[in-house]
């Protein structure tokens, strides 16, 4: 898992602990980190009614003054970090946004685009808008897989694949064959299948198992008949009950009145923190 680009995406209040680990790491793969930091512009303008029937923006007085310094605050860290990033012998760089939650989401999936893998960064979970929309850009915007809650660059013993036929779930399996080959063993979950040949084939799971073998992965399938449970739930339980240190799954979202959202399972996965995923669309 050597020269690889990872794209660590972080926020303004991201330990700095937090990216001296990720660059000690990097470092020790020799793989390139590249630093994404993200804020949020200040309090935005706001709208008032006049005498006609158009309303008009008003400029709280010290919005400028706000968003200069946060732009500031912004540069500074990360002239700080490509500082440390050089220090500790670690290739990378280090580029800030100070932004809309539509550029955030434009900034995390050009640098994502021509990176290996995206990891984000303990902590930014605090600030619940950055974090949903550099992940989104970076998942459903450019072919880059996403870790969360753990490290790129650790090897996890066991691997619970959540698969299904889907074009998502395959992507996922692909992204996470670094890990899958490393892992000691590999637990393919097929939740709910479809027994058709059109859908999941007359025995689900199988035809992966039989893809990873050849990469010499030690493989178990299990087929989960449908339980009633929330699938995101029931994933998280069976990866558990099994001792997997990662779970792999393919992401989902769909467009809401022109605002990009998760769907149900793929939501339920990115909200919990107790599990290392790897997910890609």
């Amino acid at each position: 898992m050597q020269r690889r680009t990872v794209l660590f995406t972080l926020g303004k209040d991201t330990p700095e602990a937090a990216v001296a680990a990720a660059a000690e790491a990097a470092r020790d793969e020799q793989a390139y980190l590249a630093c994404l930091l993200l804020d949020k512009l200040p309090g935005r303008p706001y709208f008032i009614l006049g005498t006609s029937a158009f309303a008009s923006a008003a400029m709280p007085e010290d919005w400028i003054d706000r968003l200069n310094a946060a732009r500031t605050a912004a540069q500074s860290r990360a002239a700080a970090m490509a500082d440390m990033l050089s220090r500790c012998g670690c290739a990378g760089d280090a580029q800030y946004a100070v932004c809309t939650g539509a550029e955030m989401r434009l900034h995390a999936a050009r640098r994502a685009k021509t990176g290996d893998i995206v990891q984000m960064a303990e902590g930014l979970r605090h600030d619940g808008e950055v974090f949903r929309d550099a992940l989104h850009g970076a998942l459903f915007q450019s072919p880059a897989p996403v870790i969360l809650n753990g490290s790129p660059f650790a090897d996890y013993e066991r691997v619970f694949l959540a698969w299904n036929s889907s074009l998502a779930a395959s992507r996922a399996a692909h992204a996470a064959l670094p890990y899958l080959r490393k892992a000691r063993e590999v637990i393919i979950g097929c939740f709910d299948p479809d027994i058709t040949e059109q859908r999941d084939g007359e025995d689900p799971g199988t035809d992966a198992a039989a893809w990873l073998s050849h990469h010499g992965c030690t493989v178990t399938v299990s087929q989960y008949p449908d339980s009633g449970a929330e699938i995101g739930r029931f994933i998280l339980a069976r990866a558990k009950e099994a001792g997997a240190g990662l779970a792999v799954m393919g992401a989902y979202g769909h467009s809401r009145l022109r605002e990009a959202v998760f769907g149900g399972t793929t939501r339920t996965m990115i909200e919990q923190t107790e599990l290392p995923v790897l997910l890609a669309h």
